[in-house]
């Protein structure tokens, strides 16, 4: 029997029978490859939802390849990295020619190029068709551009897919934009009554991973108990003609609030099934494009969706190869200190904190707002190295891959790269939580309080960021308006904010 003359690689995250990997795939000779690395898991201390997640979608896409006749070699709790397995295999194979599509994080793309170098054989590595815009296409736009912008590039990518603008390239409602109406609050009596997201049962399949990473990862943040997440592009499928039906129509209006024991608000949810691969961006854009006219949606809402796919989705993934491995070294403002051991367990009694992170070990999730303005705005006004803080983003959350992860934590969230592609950093007050949920009603910390025994640490922290960082935030016509609200606190009382803020700032494990 002839030797394959090429070795296919499918990793975790390119579950895509429309992969780019298996474009002109011959069944006589090549062969597919799948592999799992107990090196992925640990590399940063991973949710056990997450390693579920991936383990569980990875050897059910095995068995649709199986089905599907394709010739595969599946590896299964390899103790060694995936580039390290590869090249076992390949040694013992005198395979040829690997072909793969480029990884989703960059330590992966070094070490399969490193290796193929190493082995002196071909590699084919393809871009990712999964995706709206290709590299090239973002390098042109970034091209002679003195500022990136999410805003410019949005407009760029809907008048070249042609949607939501008219014949002429004009947006549909006369404006680009609706986020001013997307930032509203659920009212002082809550949300009211909200349509759960999709339910899945497990089978054999998950019920196995479910028991290994049990025993196996014990010792790992988070828990199994409500695991439920598609696993399959059967039930990513049946989760998006779920949502928008029954979940969209609300989803606009309040994506950025929040409430306690609320983990998963109006938002889809679909964002692990799509980083997965499991769901392609087009379908889901058509999809909400299609239960707009349907059910006569607000614009707003759905231009608010479509924004985070065909916008910022994509322009993160394009500053992520544009910037690396830079990107994952940037620290503007030098910050040094630990993560607070209780981003691991959510022992704090800071009430927003708890909850954001109390739902994400649960679930392995937090919304776009909880991560953006609880857990890291937290994070920068805690002056923490931004290295820690997106390990824990990675590790933590089951839809975190790097090119994701990264350009929303060290770019938006830390403002680690001074603003490379956001105009300001995204910080504020206890004042901005109390005001976009009820996380204030029963902390011990008084959001209005700047310092003091009973003063929120977020507001503390706020008002000596301001006081810090004052030269910088008054020479942005963005930011200036902040630290103008300075002027309005005496000189005493700022002296008391900085005094208690480093009192914070090196006791930030026992808040």
């Amino acid at each position: 029997m002839s030797k394959p003359k090429r070795l296919i690689l499918i990793l975790g995250d390119q579950l895509d029978l429309q992969s780019a990997a298996l474009q002109n795939f011959n069944f006589e000779t090549d062969e597919v490859i799948m592999i799992e690395s107990v090196d992925e898991a640990q590399y940063v201390w991973s949710h056990k939802a997450k390693i579920t997640l991936f383990l569980s979608a990875m050897r059910h896409f095995a068995k649709a390849l199986k089905d599907l006749k394709y010739p595969l070699v599946y590896i299964k709790e390899s103790s060694l990295s995936i580039a390290d397995t590869l090249k076992e295999y390949i040694q013992q194979q005198g395979t040829q020619q690997l072909v793969c599509v480029e990884p989703g994080e960059y330590r992966l793309k070094v070490a399969i190029e490193k290796l193929t170098q190493e082995l002196s054989i071909d590699l084919d590595m393809r871009e990712d068709n999964h995706f709206y815009c290709t590299h090239q296409e973002f390098t042109q736009w970034v091209a002679n551009k003195k500022e990136l912008r999410l805003e410019y590039f949005y407009r760029l990518m809907r008048k070249t897919h042609h949607i939501l603008v008219d014949a002429d390239g004009n947006p549909e409602g006369g404006q680009w934009n609706f986020d001013q109406d997307n930032r509203k609050p659920y009212p002082k009596k809550g949300p009211g009554l909200i349509d759960k997201p999709l339910s899945f049962a497990h089978d054999a399949i998950t019920k196995e991973v479910l028991d290994f990473v049990g025993k196996t990862y014990k010792d790992h943040p988070g828990s199994l108990d409500a695991f439920d997440w598609p696993v399959t592009r059967k039930q990513a499928l049946e989760a998006l003609d779920y949502f928008v039906e029954y979940r969209l129509r609300n989803f606009g209006v309040y994506q950025d609030a929040m409430w306690t024991d609320t983990p998963f608000g109006w938002h889809s949810i679909l964002s692990s099934s799509m980083n997965l691969k499991l769901l392609n961006p087009r379908e889901v854009v058509d999809a909400v494009l299609i239960a707009w006219k349907k059910y006569s949606l607000d614009l707003s809402t759905v231009e608010g969706f479509i924004r985070q796919i065909l916008g910022w989705r994509e322009f993160v993934r394009g500053m992520y190869y544009l910037d690396m491995p830079q990107m994952a070294q940037d620290n503007h403002y030098k910050h040094t200190n630990k993560l607070p051991s209780w981003y691991w367990n959510g022992k704090t009694e800071m009430a927003c904190m708890k909850d954001a992170i109390g739902q994400t070990l649960q679930y392995g999730y937090a919304h776009h707002i909880q991560r953006l303005m609880v857990t890291g705005n937290f994070a920068l006004l805690a002056e923490v190295l931004p290295s820690e803080v997106c390990d824990w983003y990675l590790a933590i959350y089951v839809d975190a891959i790097e090119w994701v992860e990264l350009p929303n934590t060290a770019g938006m969230a830390l403002f680690a790269n001074g603003g490379r592609f956001t105009s300001k950093p995204y910080i504020a007050s206890g004042a901005y939580i109390k005001r976009m949920s009820n996380y204030c009603n029963d902390c011990k910390y008084k959001p209005d309080v700047r310092f003091g025994e009973n003063a929120c640490p977020v507001t503390t922290l706020y008002w000596n960021f301001l006081i810090k960082h004052r030269n910088q935030f008054e020479a942005s016509p963005r930011t200036r308006l902040m630290t103008a609200n300075l002027k309005r606190i005496s000189d005493e009382d700022q002296q008391s904010i900085t005094i208690h803020a480093k009192k914070i700032l090196s006791n930030l494990d026992v808040i």
